[in-house]
């Protein structure tokens, strides 16, 4: 997310593409408000404040985002 991007937009974006056939994991991070936005089909929308990391587990197992690196 851009500082210029509207957050609700990317939100209607990151829902419509949750629908696209085989796709099974989203993060939509806003720097700004230091939030990671987790994203998967059928499921409702997590959102991380803050973190220190965020897991790909278990569609990306052992893939950790060091949030630290982002913020």
């Amino acid at each position: 997310m851009s500082l210029s991007d509207s957050l609700k937009t990317l939100q209607v974006k990151m829902t419509e593409y949750m629908e696209e056939p085989g796709v099974k994991l989203g993060w939509l991070i806003d720097r700004k408000g230091r939030k990671v936005y987790i994203y998967r089909p059928e499921m409702p929308t997590k959102c991380l404040e803050n973190p220190d990391s965020v897991s790909g587990d278990p569609i990306l197992p052992g893939f950790v985002l060091n949030m630290q690196k982002v913020w």
